[in-house]
């Protein structure tokens, strides 16, 4: 839901207790919301589905479905919703379980007027950012597409246009030039595939989109993405003479992603290891599981990043002090991996050491198997 809240504050109280949702009413009357309530979890679901409500209270314990599953249900309506959590038995293992279900607070049976307005308060004014923070995402992608679109439209296709006269010219020409005029030719052709090879790249860090990758999820293999990935690099690696080691432990747990999108992140950084490295260095990459996640740890010996160089790694268009060994950089390929991996839920690291190397660790959370709902902490 991508809107301000320039509207009367839509309030949803699901809970099976007739008196809770009264005293709620009641003390909430005076305020400028919409109140709504349902008796159980379905209706409550249904209503969240009708009304899209700003705030929802919801009980855990409840007959039918519980409140887990309704925290559940509102993250796949809407993330954007802010939850609450009424409880007469709140303990460290629901409140942990229920945030990770997406709940932003709790409310403890028997609550006063004042702990209920605050609360109220509060959940809209979180409510009021998300929206805050979402219709700018959605300005700063409007500003990406018409910069895709000047970029593609002015530079993009004329230089394309040029490329393509130079090579009918080479070919015409090449019985009357001579050997300086030759390779002052193919210069210039070099230079230009060099523009059009950057330009594709600022396009294809404008284009990274987190909706439009989460579309593309299923149950992936991080073996199969590091497999893809080397064999990507691997020419490049061959023609520094740099070998490339993987340690991949047997069975790893499945993550929920997008395998292309994952694959091009891994071979950003591992081909900046191997542009980094000198001339008969190595690469090594490892995966571990752990707490819930996998880690993918991408280590070279090559040249190493500078202190000052390294809060700035994943910016658009960035280009830090490191040597490269005379080869070209865009500044767009770290970015363009971070917003893949955080578009996976993830995250991503780096240490550094110059003159020694770099280590940069991918953190991607497994895919987790359905919700038993014996598993639930009582409440």
């Amino acid at each position: 839901m991508e809107r301000k809240m320039n509207h009367k504050a839509k309030i949803l109280i699901i809970d099976d207790e007739e008196i809770v949702l009264d005293s709620c009413i009641q003390i909430l009357a005076k305020g400028n919301y919409e109140l709504t309530t349902a008796r159980n979890g379905n209706m409550g679901l249904e209503l969240i589905k009708e009304i899209s409500p700003d705030l929802v209270f919801v009980d855990l314990k409840m007959p039918g479905i519980s409140g887990y599953e309704v925290l559940n249900g509102i993250q796949e309506i809407d993330t954007s919703i802010v939850t609450v959590v009424i409880t007469g038995f709140a303990t460290v293992d629901s409140a942990i379980e229920a945030m990770k279900r997406g709940a932003y607070d709790f409310l403890p049976k028997p609550f006063t007027p004042e702990e209920l307005r605050v609360i109220t308060r509060r959940g809209l004014e979180r409510r009021e950012l998300i929206l805050e923070t979402i219709a700018l995402r959605r300005e700063k992608e409007m500003l990406r597409e018409h910069f895709a679109a000047i970029v593609s439209h002015e530079l993009k296709s004329p230089l394309g246009a040029v490329q393509q006269n130079l090579y009918v010219l080479a070919d015409d020409l090449a019985d009357k030039l001579t050997i300086e005029q030759k390779t002052k030719l193919e210069r210039l052709q070099s230079r230009i595939a060099d523009l059009v090879k950057l330009i594709n790249t600022w396009l294809r860090a404008i284009s990274v989109d987190v909706s439009s990758i989460r579309e593309h999820f299923e149950p992936t293999s991080i073996p199969a993405v590091i497999t893809k990935a080397v064999e990507s690099v691997q020419p490049h690696a061959i023609r520094k003479d740099i070998e490339i080691t993987t340690s991949i432990p047997e069975n790893l747990s499945l993550i929920n992603g997008d395998e292309g999108t994952l694959v091009e992140a891994v071979v950003n950084i591992a081909g900046n290891a191997v542009k980094y490295s000198r001339i008969g260095g190595s690469v090594f990459i490892e995966t571990q599981e752990q707490a819930g996640q996998i880690n993918i740890i991408i280590k070279d010996n090559g040249v190493g990043i500078a202190p000052e160089d390294i809060p700035n790694l994943f910016v658009d268009f960035y280009v830090g002090k490191s040597k490269t060994e005379g080869e070209r950089r865009s500044g767009v390929g770290l970015a363009i991996t971070r917003r893949i991996i955080e578009a996976h839920n993830g995250t991503i690291s780096v240490e550094s050491e110059l003159g020694k190397g770099s280590t940069f660790v991918i953190y991607l959370p497994i895919l987790k198997p359905p919700t038993d709902k014996s598993n639930e902490p009582i409440v």
